[in-house]
């Protein structure tokens, strides 16, 4: 996939085998919302996660009996071929837990720091303590601000200074300011406690879309490590996404970021790995990234009161989302494939030839056709009852002849 997007240059950082920043492809996370303690829970959810295509994924350990099960997660999965690097997120009691937990330490992948819940001014033993462990385990560190966690001495000094100007910021100005010198000071504390700098990611992570490309803008500027994107809390369902994508879209398509996450607030009992396919739809939609071969149909009019062609579309969504798991390992390349479903013959045809493999389905009361484009040009036309079957047959051929291995 070409694309025009020219990347902001960072220093690379290895999250386990997982090069981030540095050019390198934007990676794709998630975190799991399991209790950690619970073994056997954690690790279906991680393996589930990467399965979809988390290629980091983040567990809390938050207590001892979360520390005690890392080594075990890590064995179990390494027993299901699953090797995926996990990250620890710690907050208030880190610089307790990973010296207490060696075997924690050395089986994780990454250690999460909040300064918020750390500190760099009040509390800066104890984000000292987790950096030197860091540097013991020879483990990367990402250093998340947060705007609902932000060190609140920090806070309160830039607002007694804005409030002594002659023209006072607005409070969320100076928010911004206390972000962005928050993410300053913990990065050189940790280069100069002894952390190399390609062992640094950073994050500065908001709720709101405009604050939330402000504050990476200003960051962008004037940190050299790799920017983790991602709102704090996206929210749920439509809003969660659409804020996502907006947010992650217009940072993306200034070269900023180099690894994201979709931060969704999932309904109970709903799928974890929605933000994984999430994250992986905005960075193919901006042809940064390929995953899955992409459907393309349309909304339907007056002209396509029948609801086929809409059965069709979803039928061969699903049938490409199923055939992945085996298209990906046999047939490399897939992923960039385009595949059209069309309604009627307004943007049909046309649509159709602009896909790799296309079907113009008829609309209401036109003949009961559907010719088949395939690379642009007519290769068969379709009647009957059996166009769903016919299709994905179509489909198959043209997979293995064009992205089968020789």
């Amino acid at each position: 996939m070409q694309n025009p997007i020219k990347r902001r240059k960072s220093i690379t950082v290895n999250v386990g085998d997982i090069p981030v920043g540095g050019g390198n492809p934007i990676v794709v996370q998630s975190m799991t919302n399991t209790d950690t303690a619970d073994i056997d829970e954690t690790v279906d959810q991680i393996d589930h996660l990467h399965q979809a295509g988390s290629e980091l994924v983040r567990i809390t350990v938050n207590n001892d009996a979360a520390a005690k099960a890392v080594p075990h997660i890590k064995e179990k999965l390494l027993n299901r071929g699953v090797t995926v690097p996990i990250i620890g997120d710690f907050h208030y009691n880190g610089h307790k837990l990973l010296p207490g937990y060696p075997e924690m330490a050395k089986a994780l992948a990454k250690f999460r720091i909040n300064p918020g819940n750390t500190g760099t001014k009040t509390r800066d033993k104890n984000f000292c303590t987790i950096v030197e462990q860091a540097i013991k385990y020879d483990k990367p560190v990402r250093i998340g601000v947060n705007w609902g966690s932000l060190d609140q001495q920090l806070l309160a000094q830039y607002m007694d200074e804005n409030n002594s100007r002659n023209k006072p910021k607005s409070s969320k100005e100076v928010m911004l300011d206390t972000m962005v010198e928050s993410a300053r000071r913990s990065t050189a504390l940790a280069e100069d406690v002894g952390l190399p700098s390609n062992k640094i990611i950073v994050s500065c992570k908001m709720s709101g879309v405009q604050d939330l490309i402000n504050v990476y803008r200003r960051i962008a500027k004037d940190l050299k490590y790799p920017l983790h994107l991602g709102l704090t809390e996206a929210g749920m369902g439509m809003k969660g996404t659409v804020a996502s994508s907006v947010a992650l879209g217009v940072l993306l398509q200034d070269g900023i970021g180099d690894t994201i996450r979709v931060s969704l607030t999932p309904m109970p009992g709903a799928d974890r790995a929605e933000e994984v396919r999430i994250s992986q739809q905005i960075l193919q939609s901006l042809g940064i990234r390929s995953f899955i071969p992409q459907v393309t149909s349309c909304p339907g009019c007056g002209r396509t009161k029948s609801t086929y062609f809409q059965e069709l579309a979803d039928e061969i969504q699903n049938y490409v989302v199923e055939s992945m798991p085996v298209w990906r390992e046999v047939y490399p390349g897939v992923e960039e494939m385009d595949v059209a479903v069309m309604g009627c013959v307004v943007n049909g045809p046309g649509e159709s030839r602009h896909a790799n493999i296309g079907i113009s389905l008829p609309g209401t009361f036109e003949e009961p056709k559907a010719p088949v484009y395939v690379d642009g040009e007519h290769f068969t036309t379709l009647k009957g009852d059996g166009i769903g079957a016919e299709f994905r047959k179509i489909l198959d051929d043209y997979v293995v002849k064009n992205y089968g291995r020789e």
